[in-house]
């Protein structure tokens, strides 16, 4: 039985997922169609490619709030520099180097400097946002090249760029986290950070890729963005921080770090995906939409304190029961 009940803890985003699935398809049959479901997974992908990254970063321990900015800033970067030179490949330069800039900031900052990353990122998404409107003057970037803008239309069969990026992306992450030495490092370090030290893992470094890593990623969602809307407005990415990181926390990944599965951040994505989705289908307002996903990332937080109490409880019970039986074969 409490096996049975860490399984149902640890997959309760699973659960809720389908919970809510079953709602939306009896509310309106519509939604369960291939067309719609291709819709959805369009809808995430970009954010999907922020979110994962940053899955990365609360497991070390740490987090970072400036990354819908730093997409904005880079989609805008890139915009200009195409617009500027008719180059494409110096416009994803541009943007790519903003993300690494940003990233080397505040892995600089936080990881070495241990300054916090609270204060830091939030004032980096000030700094990253401001920038991009000042470098606008809060107009909308438009008129770029066919060349770029079709990759926001480009597709494999049914199956969208953007889409197939984000699969390649997550199947990278899952590597990353079960099969190489690095997530090994992330989950030790967010566990405890002085033993990790200790163990010979070099703390500031691993942190610093993984600010770089989300960064970079968050400016390719930017340049994403950018090509499926065929502009680059100053506030592309705005928001995108509060989503990611509702993303990560409905996927189970605990917010003090230590813990996490890439499966359950996808489930967090698709959750988050098929809310705003169904939402729209039934036509609910889009004040009334922000103010549900609001919701759920405090959902989301008090969840995720919940979850970790009774994962705890469960397992100690589990080993309490396996340990009786070889007290008694002792005896």
């Amino acid at each position: 039985m409490n096996r049975l009940k860490i399984f149902l803890v640890q997959n309760s985003t699973f659960v809720a997922l389908l919970a809510l699935v079953a709602f939306f398809a009896t509310a309106n049959p519509r939604f369960l169609s291939f067309g719609n479901a291709q819709t959805i997974l369009l809808q995430i992908a970009e954010l999907g490619l922020i979110a994962l990254p940053l899955a990365f970063l609360v497991m070390a321990g740490t987090l970072d709030l400036s990354v819908g900015s730093v997409a904005s800033l880079a989609a805008i970067l890139s915009a200009l520099t195409i617009n500027e030179t008719g180059n494409i490949v110096l416009g994803l330069v541009a943007g790519v180097g903003m993300g690494i800039v940003a990233g080397l900031l505040n892995g600089i900052l936080i990881a070495y400097l241990r300054m916090n990353a609270l204060v830091i990122t939030l004032g980096f998404l000030s700094v990253w946002g401001g920038m991009a409107l000042f470098l606008t003057n809060g107009a909308t970037v438009s008129g770029l090249p066919e060349a770029f803008t079709s990759i926001g239309t480009m597709a494999l069969g049914p199956v969208s760029l953007q889409v197939i990026i984000l699969l390649l992306v997550t199947f990278a992450a899952w590597c990353m986290l079960n099969r190489w030495a690095v997530g090994r490092n992330v989950l030790a370090i967010g566990g405890n950070s002085r033993a990790a030290h200790l163990m010979g893992i070099n703390v500031p470094r691993t942190r610093l890729f993984l600010f770089v890593l989300t960064s970079v990623m968050a400016a390719l969602a930017g340049m994403l963005l950018t090509a499926k809307l065929h502009s680059a407005p100053p506030t592309v990415g705005s928001g995108m921080e509060i989503q990611a990181l509702t993303v990560v926390l409905l996927g189970g990944v605990a917010l003090e770090g230590g813990a996490g599965r890439i499966s359950g951040v996808i489930a967090g994505l698709l959750f988050v995906g098929v809310l705003r989705n169904g939402l729209v289908i039934m036509g609910v307002s889009q004040f009334l939409q922000t103010i549900l996903i609001g919701a759920t990332l405090v959902a989301a937080v008090v969840l995720d304190g919940s979850v970790q109490r009774l994962l705890k409880q469960a397992w100690n019970k589990v080993g309490v029961a396996e340990a009786k039986p070889a007290r008694v074969s002792s005896r």
